[in-house]
This record gives C-alpha cells, sequence and structure tokens, in this order.
C-alpha cells in the first residue's frame, strides 16, 4: 500500500479518545478480550490505543515490523478484512513470531482508512481462547472503523490547524509580526513556541512585535505559556514587544505575572515607533 498516513502518532488525541469509549463496546459485543487501533509507519506497525478487559495482551505502543504483521494480511486481502478462529492453526498466521509472543488465538482486523479512502492502519480484536466470527461481527467492527474515520479527520484537520494558526508576517529583515488568535491550549502553545523560535533562528529576527488582541483567555493557563514564550525568544536574544493587550488579560496577567519583564506598548503604531518606524500617510 502506498497511501501512508503521516500525521505523527503524539497527535491523535481525539482518536484515543473516542476510541476508548469504543473498546468497551466491542470487546463486550464480540465477546474478546482485546480491542486495539493501529497506524502504519513507514516499517512498522505501532497500537496507537487499546483496551484489555482481563488481561493485558496489546499494549499501547506496541510496534511490529510491517512484514510480520497480522495488519498486512487485512491490507493483502480484496476486502481489506482477516480473521481466524485460532492464529495459531491458521496456515498464514502461526509462522508469525508475533503470533508465538502473544501466545492468541482469535482474531478479527479491518482496514481503518480516513474518510477519503487513505490507509491509516488497522482496527483489530483477539482473544487467547478460539473465536469463530460471523459475517455480522466484521460488519460490527467495520461500522465501528467507519465511526474512527470521521475522527481520523478530525485529528487531521486540527493537526493541519496548528500549522496553519501561528500567523508571522515579516514587516522587514530582522522584524516581525507574531499575531495570537483564539484559545490556546497545550498542544497549540507548545507547536507555537517550536515554530517561533525556528522562525525567529531561520530569518535572523531581531524583534518580534506580539499582537495579543484576538487572544481568548481560559481559566488563566495561556499567560503562564506566553511567559514561557516571551523567555524562550530573549533567550535568543531576539527581544520582544507586546501589544493589544485586553482587559481580560490584563486582569489574568495581575495575577500570574508573566509579562513585567517584557516591553508592552498601546498599538502596532507604537511598537514600531519603539523599534525606530515611524508610520507616513500617503499624500
Amino acid at each position: 500500500m502506498t497511501n501512508e498516513y503521516n500525521l505523527d502518532s503524539t497527535e491523535f488525541h481525539s482518536l484515543k479518545t473516542a476510541s476508548k469509549r469504543l473498546f468497551k463496546l466491542i470487546t463486550d459485543r464480540l465477546n474478546v478480550n482485546t480491542a486495539y487501533v493501529t497506524k502504519r509507519g513507514e516499517d512498522a506497525m505501532t497500537v496507537v490505543s487499546s483496551f484489555n478487559e482481563r488481561e493485558e495482551i496489546i499494549p499501547e505502543g506496541y510496534a511490529v515490523e510491517y512484514s510480520g504483521t497480522y495488519c498486512r494480511l487485512i491490507f493483502n486481502n480484496e476486502s481489506s478484512v482477516m480473521h481466524t478462529p485460532n492464529l495459531e492453526r491458521d496456515e498464514f498466521t502461526k509462522q508469525l513470531e508475533v503470533t508465538s509472543q502473544l501466545k492468541v488465538k482469535g482474531f478479527l482486523g479491518v482496514s481503518l482508512t480516513d474518510r477519503n479512502g487513505k490507509i491509516f492502519g488497522t482496527l483489530c480484536v483477539m482473544d487467547k481462547e478460539e473465536k469463530a466470527f460471523s459475517e455480522e461481527d466484521i460488519a460490527y467492527l467495520k461500522s465501528m472503523a467507519e465511526i474512527l474515520a470521521y475522527i481520523i479527520d478530525l485529528d487531521q484537520t486540527k493537526y493541519n490547524l496548528d500549522f496553519l494558526s501561528v500567523p508571522i508576517v515579516p514587516i522587514t529583515k530582522g522584524i516581525a509580526i507574531l499575531t495570537l488568535q483564539g484559545v490556546i491550549d497545550e498542544r497549540r502553545a507548545e507547536n507555537i513556541i517550536q515554530q517561533v523560535l525556528e522562525y525567529g533562528a531561520s530569518q535572523q529576527i531581531n524583534h518580534f512585535i506580539v499582537e495579543l488582541s484576538g487572544l481568548k483567555i481560559i481559566d488563566g493557563y495561556f499567560p503562564v505559556t506566553l511567559g514561557d514564550l516571551f523567555k524562550s525568544i530573549q533567550l535568543m536574544g531576539i527581544e520582544t514587544i507586546i501589544t493589544g493587550i485586553t482587559p481580560t488579560i490584563a486582569q489574568q496577567e495581575v495575577a500570574n505575572e508573566q509579562l513585567p519583564h517584557f516591553k508592552t506598548v498601546q498599538n502596532l503604531e507604537a511598537a514600531l515607533s519603539y523599534i525606530g518606524f515611524k508610520l507616513v500617510e500617503k499624500e
């Protein structure tokens, strides 16, 4: 298969949350111990999320080289399904190293794709007892995979938005504006810090003007991260000029005291003036 899903495994927040809720339903419905989701990487299949009812068979993070996985058999099957009552007796699976490692018997797995048909990985169930899966069981697991397909799209959308939501506008050599808008959670904050620092280094920025008027404060969290961002920029020798502080941000800042060591001005014109630029109206 060439359509490999490239989202980093640390980014599947929605998928992990949704799958955890579905796994209990799946294991009860199919009477199995374990349900799990894998992601296909370049060389291996890795378990992104798992649930083990009575005994831990598949932990999260468990990885197997692609050529030695049951997932390969799923992908190679025309119907994108593979099942067997006993992996230890099946002619295709009994010789795989993973079978002797896991010591499981009953297995059912279906391919997991996004809504465009791009392969993400697999949704599988297994048990240490023999299990004969019916066509109804297969249809049920496929329906669960279709639900997860929507969640994969949601994670992909969030992932893309993270990289689109760090608007850095270059003004002139050594000067750029960073506009921070909306609600910024921990994951997005980490992404902002990484991109801003990389941009500052690669573009040899001397001054960052940070505009905060569109920022939404939730539970006073972001000013703490904001301070971390500005301190990191300062350590790189880049001066930060903050503008657009709203009454809400000001109230939170009184309690958190994250910004007192950084230059704050009222608006963009004042920030540029502080650096040494003057806005002149065109006649």
